[in-house]
């Protein structure tokens, strides 16, 4: 899996996890240039407490675009790190 933003790729796997419809990226697939960490945070009754990265790609930004559990709840423990994309990131295999 690819995740594309601006025409670039900031993310590939061929090991994503999907929940709930979204790919979420090992941490290790992601192109940490890329990213910048926000204040944000949202609660999910299952998953836990989701924090937020703003996506730069040239002169483009995309804030709070991308998202991971840092903590989990347990049912959710395999996607802890992970980073899942709002649609403004073209995912494709």
């Amino acid at each position: 899996m690819k995740a594309v933003y601006n025409g670039t790729v900031i993310a590939e796997s061929d090991e994503t996890v999907v929940v709930e419809g979204k790919h979420y990226f090992p941490p290790d697939s992601i192109k940490t240039e890329h990213f910048t960490p926000t204040e944000l945070t949202s609660a999910c009754p299952w998953k836990g407490t989701a924090s937020y990265y703003s996506l730069t790609v040239g002169d483009e930004t995309a804030a709070d675009a991308a998202w991971y559990y840092p903590e989990p709840k347990d049912a959710a423990a395999e996607i802890r790190d992970h980073v899942a994309f709002y649609p403004v990131v073209q995912v494709t295999a």
